[in-house]
């Protein structure tokens, strides 16, 4: 067993953060204070994004109460500028929702879901997990489709953290 550290890129799909900060993960929109602005791999509805944590925490309480702001503050101007982005977009754009979850990734990490008129009744009124495997399909997974949407929410970020 050696001690030597590998230089070989980290999967950002099973270590988003290690990936991240070894800057070979795709879908970092940019560093933010608290953790990295990403995009989310799946694009279940267009501009979906993800604020990770860049520490140990697990969940909010775990963070002294400024790094909790910190990182509120920080999720507030990532869906600033998602909103920015899909709005100028689509018409149909709608809200955004965000989520703070962790219940399958203990990881201190939050959800920026773009909400969208155009979507199913059943659907538009209720959480984005109601869409279950609904939206898993090929043309979902993040790919050149969403670069023009992915560029936008980037530069809106870069405007939004010179405020």
């Amino acid at each position: 067993m050696s001690d030597e550290i590998s230089d070989a890129p980290i999967n950002y799909r099973t270590d988003s953060l290690g990936a991240a900060r070894q800057g070979t993960n795709p879908t970092v929109l940019t560093r933010m204070r608290t953790g990295w602005a990403v995009i989310g791999s799946t694009q279940h509805l267009p501009g979906y994004c993800l604020l990770i944590h860049d520490g140990q925490a697990d969940q909010l309480t775990e963070l002294p109460r400024a790094d909790r702001l910190a990182f509120m503050h920080d999720l507030i101007i990532l869906g600033e500028a998602v909103e920015t982005a899909c709005r100028a977009a689509d018409p149909d754009f709608w809200r955004i929702n965000y989520e703070v979850l962790g219940n399958s990734w203990h990881h201190l990490h939050a959800h920026v879901h773009a909400r969208y008129r155009w979507e199913p009744d059943n659907f538009r009124t209720g959480p984005v997990h109601l869409y279950g495997s609904a939206r898993d399909t090929p043309e979902h997974l993040l790919g050149p489709q969403h670069d023009p949407l992915r560029q936008a929410i980037a530069a809106a970020l870069k405007d939004h953290l010179e405020i």
